[in-house]
């Protein structure tokens, strides 16, 4: 083995710490996607919570995060259809409460606690489109959010020939 700059070349164990290192930092990179935009919009979610407080319908807190947002500059898409596809075939539509920036999806509760079913409610609507990062945020008696992040590699490929981000805004 030769060396270089004081490291042997070829060597299985720096290889291998090279390649474990290469994972980490594309994990890291997956898990804070997005990171400036979501710390944005929790931070506006913690606003609107500290002024309105808890007790309302979702849909005000909604208006209200819409209102917040745009003033922030971001762009807010409500009530976005998310049509869920089998083998070429649209099975199903839900809507995801906000899209912000056509880069994060926004699932809005107002709800004692985030359950199991919420988490998944967000990650079943990030499996059916490209976005990869999406938010729970929970207007109950204490104010609370749950990031999460599903990478467009871990998906399987959409039964339908067009962009899922398409799809986001056609009902066909």
């Amino acid at each position: 083995m030769s060396c270089r700059n004081g490291i042997e070349v070829g060597n299985p164990w720096i290889l291998r710490q090279i390649t474990q290192i290469s994972q980490i930092t594309e994990l890291m990179e997956e898990k804070f996607k997005h990171g400036d935009l979501t710390d944005k919009i929790i931070g506006t979610f913690y606003e609107v919570y500290n002024e309105l407080g808890f007790g309302f319908l979702e849909s005000v807190y909604e208006e209200a995060m819409i209102i917040a947002l745009e003033a922030k500059g971001l762009k807010v898409e409500q009530q976005v259809p998310v049509p869920v596809w089998f083998r070429g075939r649209k099975v199903g539509s839900f809507e995801a409460d906000l899209v912000v920036n056509t880069l994060v999806i926004i699932e809005l509760k107002a709800a004692k606690a985030i359950s199991e079913r919420h988490i998944a409610q967000l990650l079943n609507y990030l499996r059916a489109t490209e976005i990869e990062v999406g938010l729970v945020l929970n207007f109950g008696q204490r104010a609370e959010f749950r990031r999460q992040v599903f990478g467009n590699g871990r998906k399987k490929q959409p039964s339908e020939p067009k962009s899922l981000l398409d799809n986001l805004r056609s009902e066909d």
